[in-house]
């Protein structure tokens, strides 16, 4: 029988290790936290207010059964080593561990590594300590204050906004940030301007012509400047004034954190932060990776040393420059590494598509990392106009040594810069005149804020301090599932736009249309959490500071390093928070909060209120006090009660609207819960999204409700008088048998369609004989 036992959070990470522990230690895992507060008594909340917010813990019950499994292991060997992570939480899981357990100070030791190599976990165990209490006392204090206040807002949410709302103290601080940028982009006046470039014919090196272009140092701000100026340059000679050749050089950004590597995966990879997460700590626990919640740059001397190797020996000498980055995100903590590869002579590793992805992003940023920095020269021609004061500016860029670049260079989330021109200029002279080909005025306009995406909003949250590495991932999850916030794309619209162009002494004068204002994957407050910020800001405006959100955080790091009793920072905290939700709870207002009221219907003469309802936004004419009931409409999904107009809200009173008759049914359209939809026959057909119910037409019913038929007929290719539940269905992917709420594949030699009940069946039976993945309302997943 072994004599130890470890302990991990997970059975990946248990399995990792087991490799390289001998027989005489046993690795469990506790599945992550064995308990948390206690929300199934009277108290609801798991905090004794009586005792000093002492916290009451409860085994929740899917985690009886592990518990009793880690306890019977535990009496049985001499040891128990507690091995979850070094972070708070990782302090907090084997503090609970050894609480549940019963584990005396010296049947237990606390181990900690921040790679899962047979080294480090071996250095591990000849060093252990102690459980660090201040670390516990940090996790249990974020715990403590998070369900104060989560469990005193709520209520007062359910109360003044709509039932079965949540808040806090972190996710609505992140809403609100998306919140005042959007308002930002709502208030947005675009203002005008004209870029002017001018296309020079010049010869290269070799002799051929080239053009090589120049932009205006100005943009003029109105169409007569652009104008005038094409006027002046009729007749005008161009000649370079000066040529000033610059050395440059650029410097690789430092290894990745875990908001730097959620930033970077989003913008090359597409990755969502959760999933970057999810892949992240599957690269950990199988020792690709070192641990990846970390807010630090810092590499180890090891680190450095093999990265040192490997460079040279893939590159030379010559590419190798030591780097020592410091971090300096604010409130930064905990003492690990950055997130680095394991082995650096591993240049890939085994596992998923996106795994690899992933791992081969952070390989080649550990690297460039400790790469010598990449050489430019830029050369800059400015150029004079015999007809004016102003002048052209040609700049090149030439790459005279590679360094970092040859393996990586950083993204940025800038949409609205101008492209710079890095091409090489061609061979120059001061003096020299210069042959233009035409010049080209464009009207462009300045660009309003950019939406976040998950990516910037992490970098923004990191920015003002607010919330820590393992926090970012779950914030942004939860304000999405809560309905607070939307990810989404945006189509553009089409815009007009001026251009002037001079050629052949001719100034030409057109309006270009260009698609602009196209989001990608950006985050977009619902009304819900527009009306809901609003209420939080005015009732607990302490609450929403973003000063006051990273002072806690602040609190929360003293009180890790020893320096403030937790109990303490709770009650200064609530001492004064919750007189705050007595009084918002208790404050009278003449309409539900989020109500605006738009103007007056001049059909019955009754007020039109925009308002949040049971089952999203809506409009509403007329109130509950009066004799006759209101009307109610809801609000389409490209709406919002922030931006409506009463012009807008009354025509949503215009539906359900008819179309006539088809088939002798009548067809009418509405807009339901899940948008606009067709009504015939007692079936319901949804709006594709390019039609607008109120403007839909008879013909393009017919039309919608046919295809919609063909659709349907198409989808089945087979059923069966055996058993009405098996089928055999078109899918997005091709045809696939559906038996039981359950999808399988079809061979590609057989056909479809000339399946029998039988060969299905056998079908079906090989399958889960081979137990081969499958999933619900799906297709079989493809084995990679």
């Amino acid at each position: 029988m072994s004599q130890n036992l470890v302990i991990v959070e997970s059975p990946a990470k248990a399995k990792t290790i087991e490799k390289f522990l001998g027989k005489d230690y046993t690795v469990m895992s506790s599945f992550g936290h064995i308990r948390d507060l206690d929300d199934t008594g009277k108290n609801r909340l798991g905090i004794d207010f009586n005792n000093n917010y002492a916290p009451e813990y409860a085994v929740p019950d899917d985690k009886k059964k592990v518990v009793a499994e880690l306890k019977k292991a535990a009496k049985g060997v001499d040891m128990v080593w507690l091995a979850s992570d070094e972070d708070r939480e990782g302090e907090a899981i084997s503090w609970h561990l050894a609480e549940v357990l019963g584990l005396p100070a010296e049947k237990r030791k606390r181990i900690v590594f921040h790679e899962i190599t047979k080294n480090a976990i071996l250095h591990a165990i000849e060093n252990p300590r102690d459980i660090d209490l201040n670390l516990v006392d940090a996790q249990q204090a974020r715990r403590v204050l998070d369900r104060i206040v989560g469990f005193e807002l709520s209520p007062v949410l359910w109360k003044k906004v709509k039932p079965s709302l949540s808040a806090g103290r972190v996710q609505s601080v992140a809403v609100r940030l998306i919140v005042e940028r959007e308002r930002e982009i709502n208030k947005f006046v675009a203002e005008a301007a004209y870029r002017v470039v001018a296309t020079f014919l010049v010869t290269d090196k070799n002799g051929k012509p080239v053009e090589m272009k120049a932009e205006l140092q100005n943009r003029l701000k109105t169409k007569e400047e652009a104008l005038l100026f094409l006027e002046k340059c009729k007749n005008a000679s161009f000649e370079i004034e000066s040529l000033v050749t610059k050395p440059a050089k650029k410097s690789p950004a430092a290894p990745f954190t875990t908001s730097t590597l959620q930033q970077e995966a989003a913008r090359k990879l597409g990755y969502s932060v959760s999933q970057t997460m999810r892949l992240a700590q599957t690269l950990y626990e199988a020792g690709k990776i070192t641990y990846m919640r970390t807010d630090s740059v810092n590499l180890s001397g090891l680190a450095i040393n093999t990265a040192q190797a490997e460079i040279i020996c893939m590159a030379g000498e010559k590419y190798s420059k030591v780097r020592q980055f410091q971090t300096k995100s604010k409130g930064a903590q905990e003492a690990h590494e950055a997130i680095r590869p394991t082995y650096m002579n591993e240049h890939e590793v085994s596992g998923s598509a996106q795994e690899k992805r992933l791992y081969e992003l952070i390989w080649k940023r550990t690297i460039a990392s400790q790469m010598a920095d990449a050489e430019l020269e830029k050369t800059t021609a400015t150029i004079n106009i015999s007809t004016s004061d102003l002048k052209f500016v040609a700049t090149g860029e030439v790459l005279t040594f590679d360094g970092f670049l040859r393996v990586y260079l950083e993204s940025t989330d800038d949409e609205n810069g101008e492209a710079e021109n890095q091409n090489m200029l061609p061979p120059l002279k001061v003096k020299e005149i210069l042959n233009l080909k035409d010049i080209a005025a464009q009207e462009r306009f300045t660009q309003k804020p950019a939406r976040y995406t998950e990516a910037s909003l992490v970098r923004k949250l990191e920015e003002l301090g607010i919330g820590r590495p393992s926090t970012y991932a779950p914030t942004i999850s939860t304000i999405q599932n809560r309905g607070y916030v939307e990810k989404g794309d945006r189509e553009g619209e089409l815009r007009s736009y001026n251009l002037l162009s001079l050629k052949n002494n001719i100034i030409k004068d057109e309006i270009k249309q260009e698609n602009t204002g196209v989001e990608k994957s950006k985050l977009f407050p619902m009304d819900i959490g527009l009306v809901v910020t609003d209420f939080l800001s005015e009732s607990f405006p302490e609450i929403m500071d973003y000063n006051f959100t990273a002072k806690v955080e602040k609190e929360f790091d003293d009180i890790a390093e020893g320096k403030e009793q937790w109990t303490k920072a709770i009650d200064d905290f609530y001492k004064d928070f919750h007189p705050m939700v007595e009084n918002a709870s208790s404050a009278k207002t003449e309409f539900k909060t989020g109500s605006k009221v738009l103007g007056t219907d001049p059909t019955t003469g009754k007020q039109v209120i925009v308002r949040i309802g049971k089952y999203g936004p809506m409009a509403q004419i007329g109130n509950s006090e009066e004799e006759e009931k209101p009307a109610f409409a809801p609000l389409r999904k490209t709406q919002s009660i922030e931006t409506i107009t009463l012009e807008e809200a009354l025509d949503l009173f215009k539906l359900p609207r008819s179309l006539g008759e088809f088939e002798g049914k009548e067809m009418t359209v509405a807009v339901g819960r899940f948008g606009p939809y067709i009504k015939h026959n007692s079936k319901f057909i949804s709006l594709p999204k390019t039609d607008d119910p109120m403007t839909v037409t008879k013909e393009r019913a017919e039309e919608i409700i046919l295809n919609k038929r063909k659709a349907d007929a198409e989808k089945i290719i087979a059923t069966f008088a055996e058993d009405a539940d098996l089928q055999v269905l078109n899918g997005r992917f091709g045809p696939y048998i559906s038996y039981q709420k359950e999808n399988y594949k079809i061979p590609k030699t057989q056909d479809p369609k000339e399946l029998s009940f039988a060969d299905c069946m056998a079908l079906i039976e090989k399958e889960k004989a081979s137990d081969k993945p499958k999933r619900k309302g799906g297709f079989a997943k493809k084995k990679k």
